[in-house]
């Protein structure tokens, strides 16, 4: 049954871009939250990740957005009320969200959300909400890629910047998958990203597309390029195969056949058999929940330092 309080909206804080720009422009403010409609769910949110994306949403903007932004687009928290028709989830349970910031009513990054009960899942067991947080936005990115690169059994994935977030993620997904998968790392991290799966790890650096030759000499089936190293990279592909960049691609085409596909997870964020499949991966110890710190909403643009200064293995959380 529905909350009564889902019959009439409430008031309550978001972290809003007033302008696009730096830092100066986040603020903390209130503003109006509507009821759920029929298949949605209202979310109070307790943890909210913070994201590369979230930064590209101010400065340069993307999607003609220009004003009274809200960022986020992953969410942990407690299920406040209900809408008609989304029996599956109910007050008082905790959740996550992915949250598609492309909207009116803005992302994750506030005290309420309204979102489509398809992008909700209870959160994994054995973690705690602020961990949850930093799950579904990096890994709906991952298996997004994976089901691009479209690779069988036995094929080989290749990832750059192996040690972090999105790496650790989608070479988890290929695993289960059974595709063999070749990484790059710096030596201190080589461990690290065999311990997420890979079978071969490269040392970092300018050579990637050479390292990778010397394993695979005739050139993986498939690039997931999470280092934006770009056309450099292309000679690690084989003729004909796959380059998935992280951050679209507005460059020439590619060489030798190889076919550009770049990806959009605001696309699947309704794909709750993904949201479900991420939660069983956690609570499988495929993929670890790293929080690199916890800050309160008004210190947001601290969060967004941190995460341009800090690990890639993890991610800062906003804690409402």
């Amino acid at each position: 049954m529905s909350d009564q309080s889902s019959n009439r909206p409430l008031t309550s804080k978001a972290v809003t871009y007033k302008a696009l720009g730096g830092p100066e422009v986040i603020q903390f403010v209130e503003r109006t939250v509507r009821a759920p409609a029929a298949g949605e769910v209202r979310i109070e949110v307790k943890a909210a990740a913070v994201n590369p994306i979230d930064i590209l949403f101010r400065d340069p903007g993307l999607a003609n957005l220009t004003s009274n932004i809200v960022p986020g687009m992953d969410a942990a928290g407690v299920v406040e009320s209900v809408g008609p028709g989304a029996s599956r989830l109910h007050p008082g349970q905790k959740v996550i969200a992915a949250v598609n910031p492309v909207r009116p009513e803005g992302g994750a990054q506030a005290q309420h959300i309204v979102v489509p009960v398809a992008s909700v899942v209870p959160i994994p067991e054995g973690v705690s909400l602020a961990q949850a947080s930093i799950l579904l936005m990096t890994g709906l990115t991952a298996l997004n890629a994976l089901e691009i690169a479209a690779l069988k059994k036995g094929q080989i994935l290749a990832v750059s910047g192996g040690a972090g977030l999105l790496s650790q993620y989608a070479i988890a997904a290929a695993k289960r998958q059974e595709i063999k998968v070749i990484a790059d790392a710096n030596p201190a991290d080589a461990e690290l990203v065999r311990s997420y799966g890979a079978d071969i790890v490269v040392e970092r650096g300018p050579g990637f597309a050479e390292a990778i030759r010397r394993e695979v000499p005739n050139g993986v089936d498939a690039l997931l390029d999470t280092a934006a190293l770009g056309e450099k990279s292309f000679g690690a592909i084989r003729d004909g195969g796959i380059y998935i960049p992280v951050r679209g691609w507005g460059h020439d085409p590619a060489e030798r056949g190889i076919k550009i596909k770049p990806m959009t997870v605001s696309d699947v964020l309704e794909r709750t058999e993904w949201l479900e499949l991420l939660r069983n991966m956690v609570a499988a110890g495929e993929i670890k929940l790293r929080v690199v710190e916890e800050y309160a909403p008004t210190k947001a643009a601290d969060a967004q330092y941190a995460l341009v200064a800090g690990s890639p293995r993890g991610r800062p959380v906003i804690v409402f």
